[in-house]
């Protein structure tokens, strides 16, 4: 399946990724023996795994296991996605929250299975940049919706932690495909996902 929940490890490569964080932790200065550490290299080699498994989803087929003909031709909006991802530049989080939405040309898709393919996108070395072209394509070429729009807001932790330093940043990026490109239905979608609808 291709989304299944992600809970075994390849014992290869948690082997090999914990012995080289096991050198990366000594070198930094820590010992690696010490109560605390001592099974941080493991940890570390499965949690990085469980951060890049979209390496090894295909966000195409999650969303082909869920198109249904339907003759709905209004948009269609999931906005606050939750996303976490690493920046492959520094290999530190960034998050925030991704919006979607779709004009159905004849089929929509199951609404879960939109937040899916973010996870799967973001669970690689990314940029923002390219994660909102990644979700962007992905329901453009496989939906093939009338039009398709993805905003992202997120901050970044390495412009947070380190380098600049500047806590109270959020970069934003989008993408517009088909009927989001005229400004009148750009407007609406950018009107929705701004709105307080409680």
């Amino acid at each position: 399946m291709p989304y299944n929940k992600f809970e075994e490890y390849n014992i290869k490569v948690t082997d090999d990724v914990k012995n080289k964080f096991k050198s990366i932790i000594t070198d930094l200065g820590e010992d690696v023996s010490r109560e605390g550490i001592e099974k941080t290299p493991e940890r570390a080699a499965k949690a990085m795994q469980f951060l890049t498994q979209g390496y090894h989803q295909d966000p195409e087929e999650i969303l082909r296991s869920a198109m249904f003909k339907e003759e709905y031709d209004d948009m269609v909006i999931v906005k606050d996605i939750e996303l976490y991802s690493l920046c492959e530049h520094h290999m530190l989080p960034f998050f925030g929250k991704a919006h979607i939405a779709y004009i159905p040309n004849g089929q929509i898709v199951g609404l879960s299975k939109l937040p899916r393919i973010v996870d799967v996108f973001a669970r690689r070395l990314q940029v923002q940049e390219r994660l909102t072209h990644n979700i962007l394509e992905c329901i453009n070429d496989t939906l093939k919706p009338k039009g398709v729009a993805v905003v992202i807001e997120a901050a970044h932790m390495c412009m947070m932690m380190r380098g600049v330093q500047k806590q109270n940043s959020v970069t934003t990026t989008s993408g517009f495909r088909g009927q989001f490109e005229k400004i009148e239905t750009r407007t609406e979608f950018l009107r929705l996902i701004t709105a307080d609808l409680a």
